[in-house]
């Protein structure tokens, strides 16, 4: 318990007991005088009520003063020391000459009023136990306060850092504030940079709402209409940035969810929803270019810039379930604009629509400058012109320069094949793009070094062996025994045809021509021209290639078939006759007429 609490004693502490609670401190309940002890003068006693004495009870046990006398003492002594007034000894009336009283004497008691104790009324009297308020033994009189601490610490409450005794619940204060002798001033507030811009500050030139806010002019004091304008503008502009931030998360979470969204409905797209297509067979003309080695989906991405298909998956998928979707070759191709992707696939695949020059295999340069001119809309002898000209800037190799007596230079090197050739295209580019084809797939073959294995002096002269092979054999699967007649008739000891060629090809080449009546071999052996095999002066080779060979003429004339045929004759497609002799050669030629005449050739 604390020392304003209740004691060890039996009893419970009196609610009337004067130095309960607020009632006993602050005086606020009187009673009777009681008369003075015995062994001092006559002096007035709070503690006197009903006719019934209050003694000390210290005075018959033999302590010399009371011990609350001198705890109001040692108090009052304590505030004098730490610079303190009693802050109650003006306040609480008799109790402060009380106090002034202990000081010079001790206040003695009746023995009647300590036996018989205190009463209220309508109570029983209760002893009073000295012990009540501190739960401590009593001190004697005329003693000196016991040291707590027994001598070996100081007394906390002696010095003057030390705070005052605890005091009863009725005389607690607040402790002084300290006195201040200066405040330092306090530092202007700095304004906060603000925005500017109406946008973030919420400004508005025609807000005039001023009058809302203000308070009446007796309510304002100096300065208040300055003060509340400023405070409103903070406010709006507070206000105006709050706004902003909303906007701006409100704009962020809108593209967040439409950026899901959007995303999640190309997923969905792609994964379950049929690809977007035109539909119909489209209208309009466009003319678009495949490269080599196109797949589908790089024609795909053509096609859709060009604006003949709606997306790059539908044209894949209908490429897919075509049959022939994938033979598509490279080239330019003359299509419809907004055309659904499974016409586009058919229109591809359609010559007619294809804007490529095709050179089939053994076509001679004439046939290519003539499709050429008419392909660009050029004057007849237009490509031929340029051809003849800029032969050694076309990318002609070396050993395909400078030979002489050559008809064509570039005869050999327009290598069939299928070339885009559109509307606007030089005729200069389709050369060097037909010659450049040549020269790959030559340097695929190996002629330089395939042609000496066969006794030939080059690639130019192995060349020259496959053009003749190409338009002397009518038929592929006959190119190697044709190659095999070539080679044996080249030989200058052959007793059949003492060295020369004797080729019908040769002289409708030098003539321009493609047909079968050549004339009489006696006719023909008048005609004076390097290119005659029949002339009897002409022995060999003829100086270049008659035609532009394939692929098959090609390995025909590197890897010939075995034989020692000299002659040869085609009665059908399905028959061509070998003969090793003139006369047996001369049989099988009787046998060609009869078919002829049945087929009415």
């Amino acid at each position: 318990m604390t020392e304003y609490g209740r004691g060890p004693g039996p009893e419970p502490w009196h609610p009337t007991d004067p130095l309960y609670g607020d009632q006993g401190w602050e005086g606020q309940q009187q009673y009777q005088q009681q008369p003075q002890h015995p062994q001092q003068p006559q002096q007035a006693t709070p503690y006197a009520q009903g006719g019934q004495a209050y003694q000390d009870p210290y005075a018959q046990q033999g302590y010399g003063t009371d011990p609350y006398q001198q705890q109001a003492a040692y108090q009052q002594q304590q505030y004098q020391q730490q610079g303190y007034a009693d802050p109650h000894a003006q306040a609480y009336g008799d109790q402060g000459q009380l106090h002034g009283q202990a000081q010079g004497q001790p206040q003695a008691y009746d023995r009647a009023g300590w036996d018989q104790g205190y009463d209220t009324p309508g109570q029983p009297g209760q002893a009073y136990d000295g012990n009540w308020e501190t739960g401590q033994a009593a001190m004697a009189y005329n003693a000196p306060p016991a040291d707590p601490y027994g001598g070996q610490q100081p007394d906390l409450y002696g010095t003057p850092e030390a705070y005052p005794p605890p005091q009863p619940p009725g005389r607690r204060q607040q402790p002084p504030e300290p006195v201040v002798d200066w405040e330092p001033e306090p530092e202007p507030a700095r304004p906060e940079p603000e925005e500017s811009h109406p946008f973030f500050t919420g400004d508005d030139e025609n807000d005039h709402d001023d009058h809302e806010d203000e308070e009446p002019a007796g309510r304002r004091g100096r300065g208040g209409r300055g003060g509340d304008r400023e405070r409103r503008g903070k406010e709006k502009k507070r206000k105006g940035k709050n706004g902003v931030a909303c906007l701006v998360v409100a704009a962020v979470l809108v593209g967040g969810v439409g950026g899901v969204g959007y995303f999640g409905y190309q997923f969905w797209q792609g994964q379950f929803g049929e690809d977007p297509d035109f539909a119909g067979t489209g209208s309009g003309e466009v003319q678009v270019e495949i490269p080599k080695d196109s797949g589908g989906y790089q024609i795909g991405n053509i096609l859709k810039k060009a604006g003949v298909v709606k997306s790059v998956d539908a044209f894949v998928s209908a490429q897919a379930k075509n049959p022939k979707g994938l033979s598509i070759q490279a080239g330019f191709y003359t299509l419809k604009k907004e055309m659904s992707a499974e016409s586009a696939v058919a229109l591809m695949l359609n010559p007619a629509s294809q804007a490529n020059l095709v050179i089939p295999e053994g076509k001679r340069n004439a046939w290519v400058y003539e499709e050429l001119d008419k392909r660009l809309d050029l004057e007849a002898g237009t490509t031929k012109e340029v051809a003849f000209k800029q032969a050694d800037s076309l990318g002609l190799p070396d050993w395909a320069k400078n030979h002489p007596n050559v008809k064509d230079p570039l005869e050999g090197f327009l290598f069939p094949a299928s070339y885009p050739v559109g509307k606007g295209t030089k005729p200069e580019d389709a050369l060097k793009k037909m010659v450049s084809r040549a020269n790959a797939e030559y340097v695929k073959l190996d002629l330089e070094g395939k042609a000496r294995a066969q006794g030939l002096k080059g690639p130019w002269e192995l060349l020259t062996v496959a053009s003749l092979v190409q338009v002397e054999g009518k038929y592929k699967h006959d190119f190697d025994k044709v190659a095999r007649v070539v080679y044996n008739r080249l030989q200058p000891d052959n007793a059949e045809t003492a060295g020369r060629l004797e080729f019908d090809s040769t002289v409708n080449y030098l003539r321009g021509k493609s047909t079968l009546d050549v004339g009489t071999v006696e006719e023909m052996r008048k005609i004076k021209d390097p290119y005659n095999t029949y002339a009897y002066d002409v022995k060999g080779l003829v100086p270049g290639p008659i035609s532009n060979p394939g692929i098959e003429a090609l390995n025909s004339a590197i890897s010939p078939a075995e034989g020692p045929w000299y002659y040869f004759v085609s009665i059908n497609e399905n028959k061509t006759v070998f003969s090793v002799t003139l006369k047996e050669h001369n049989r099988n030629v009787a046998e060609y007429e009869k078919e002829r005449e049945k087929s009415g050739q």
